[in-house]
């Protein structure tokens, strides 16, 4: 409680206190904290949990984050595994020289006079003192082997130097140049805070000869492909807001953080990849893009848009007005302008309607048809079936053609990685993104009854034992249920009063494990069987009709040869529908005979 009553305002209700929600903004007394049994629950927005998820969804702390705050709270020390790993690494000394080489820079920009151009430069773009050393900003001076020689000088051989791209190989002298020249200086981090590369901004506009951006290439410690930059400062911002925003380049992060917007990352200046995707599903259920309008800033944002939608991100796109950027519109109108883009921000498919409805695609029958072959691209990379099949009737609903046609048309080319991007890793190879995305709002009707399952499982041993003599893992529709419930199934009988058992799921299932575990919705839910049953039967249901819709949407497409084995199967399917009584509830006959899809939600 002493915690939770460092946020709101809390008074005593008999044996619990109540006061607002710091998790909605309430006014009311909703939100009441029980010490007793170590749990708070807001009746408003619904939030519930124990001390850990309260600082996980209020300010954004990962789960071992929370447990090591609380820990210092009460003076336990909990040795960080990082350190050790840190301690062993073998790239260890390269990160050190770029420690050395950020501090290096950072001095030149403040405690060097010709750093003024420079300090003077990030003055007129608005970037406080404060703000640049939050970021490490640092200078790169016009000289060619400044950083080079002040590297000698402390003992770092040209070889470490050459190897992390902070210098180059010289034709004519025996020592390498510095990479980074006339430069303001961003270091790039990595999740755990180590600089593991850079990148460098001339001062002013660029011409033809010189690129505006210099970055790091590919080193031991460095994968371009595989890092945001700002991830690090910002990924508790991004739980809290659960929506990231994606801007173009370091100097649009940094503004936006100077101005109070602190849920942003940046890609580095490449196009988004698989990896990068994959880190964006891992903290945020949606993506805003705020790509700069012009051609090139479009062809980037549809690019990073398709990339999103296949690790399972929702996509929205941010216009700006015309010669706009997020630099210059939080700097000269402030951050209440650029929330009145993002709020006004539509799904990706839907900016790329507008786009070819501007430019008069959909008036003739040509046109109509390369507007399609433009945007189902878009549909083809959402990994999401659901949201495949909305963006299937809109595209219908547009152009009048059948929405069969589409679906045929979508399935004649699946796979839409571009070229060179490899395959997305099985299972038993890694993590996949959607085992990362944070599960639904207690309201989805697809995943209330696996909710409600787990919840009981979570509670009492005695119901995972039941549960797999029903309900396969695979059945759940959500990925971190599915992990979970995997979990329980896995520790079946190895649960101890120290909570050891614990510490055998992966981590990303922690904090969903551990909300379940403080929610007193369980005490609601008598005679305990009664919920395990009819939850067990709601997601067996959901799974029938969802196979029943797959079929009757492959028959449309089937040879007649295809189409026997699978009214077979849908026949032997109606049968086990009726004898489990599926069929008895209205509506259920109409799924059986109509050309269903498997976007629907019964």
């Amino acid at each position: 409680m002493e915690i939770v009553s460092e946020h709101t305002r809390l008074k005593r209700s008999g044996r619990t206190f109540r006061g607002p929600c710091p998790l909605h903004g309430g006014e009311g007394p909703n939100f009441s904290v029980d010490p007793a049994k170590g749990f708070y629950k807001c009746f408003v927005c619904g939030e519930g949990g124990t001390v850990y998820t309260f600082l996980m969804k209020h300010l954004g702390m990962s789960y071992p984050e929370a447990i090591r705050s609380v820990a210092e709270r009460v003076g336990i020390e909990i040795p960080d595994e990082r350190e050790r790993r840190q301690e062993m690494d073998p790239n260890q000394p390269l990160y050190e020289v770029n420690t050395f080489a950020a501090d290096w820079f950072q001095k030149r920009l403040w405690e060097d006079d010709r750093g003024k151009t420079a300090r003077e430069y990030l003055e007129r773009r608005g970037i406080s003192r404060e703000t640049a050393e939050r970021f490490g900003l640092g200078w790169a001076p016009e000289e060619w082997t400044a950083l080079g020689d002040a590297a000698r000088k402390h003992g770092i051989d040209n070889g470490r130097l050459l190897a992390l791209g902070l210098a180059k190989e010289s034709r004519n002298a025996r020592d390498p140049y510095d990479a980074f020249r006339g430069r303001i200086i961003f270091p790039i981090e990595d999740l755990g805070g180590r600089v593991v590369a850079f990148g460098g901004r001339i001062l002013g506009e660029a011409d033809e000869r010189t690129p505006k951006y210099l970055n790091s290439p590919e080193t031991p410690v460095y994968h371009k492909g595989s890092v945001l930059y700002g991830l690090g400062w910002s990924r508790g911002a991004i739980r809290k807001e659960e929506a990231v925003l994606v801007v173009e380049g370091y100097m649009d992060y940094v503004s936006l953080a100077s101005h109070g917007v602190g849920n942003a990352v940046a890609p580095l200046g490449t196009a988004m990849t698989q990896d990068q995707a994959e880190l964006i599903a891992r903290y945020a259920p949606r993506a805003i893009l705020l790509y700069d309008s012009d051609k090139a800033g479009l062809k980037a944002t549809f690019r990073t848009g398709d990339e999103l939608l296949r690790a399972g991100v929702e996509v929205l796109v941010a216009t700006l007005p015309e010669g706009e950027d997020p630099d210059s519109l939080v700097r000269d109108k402030g951050q209440a302008a650029l929330r009145r883009f993002l709020d006004d921000a539509v799904d990706v498919l839907e900016r790329k309607i507008q786009i070819l409805e501007r430019k008069d695609f959909f008036s003739s029958i040509k046109g109509t048809r390369q507007a399609i072959d433009a945007l189902l691209p878009t549909v083809r990379a959402a990994s999401d079936e659901l949201v495949r099949g909305m963006y299937i009737g809109r595209i219908a609903e547009k152009t009048s053609v059948p929405r069969e046609t589409l679906e045929r048309e979508v399935g004649s080319a699946r796979d839409t990685r571009p070229p060179g991007v490899p395959e997305r890793r099985r299972r038993d190879e890694g993590r996949r993104a959607d085992d990362f995305v944070p599960p639904p709002a207690k309201a989805d009707i697809r995943t209330n009854a696996e909710r409600s399952l787990l919840l009981l499982m979570v509670h009492d041993e005695r119901w995972v034992e039941e549960a797999i003599k029903h309900v396969e893992p695979g059945i759940l529709s959500f990925p971190l249920y599915r992990a979970l419930y995997q979990g329980l199934l896995d520790v079946e009988g190895q649960r101890d009063a120290e909570g050891e058992w614990l510490t055998r799921f992966a981590p990303e299932v922690l904090p969903l494990l551990e909300e379940l575990r403080g929610d007193p919705e369980v005490a609601t839910m008598v005679p305990a069987e009664a919920f395990f049953r009819g939850s067990v039967a709601q997601i067996l249901e959901r799974a029938h009709l969802e196979r029943l819709a797959d079929l009757n949407r492959q028959l449309n497409i089937a040879s007649p040869e295809q189409q026997m084995m699978l009214l077979r199967e849908k026949a032997d399917l109606v049968k086990s529908m009726r004898e489990n009584g599926y069929l008895r509830r209205p509506g259920y006959l109409q799924t059986l005979t109509q050309k269903a899809s498997p976007y629907r939600s019964d």
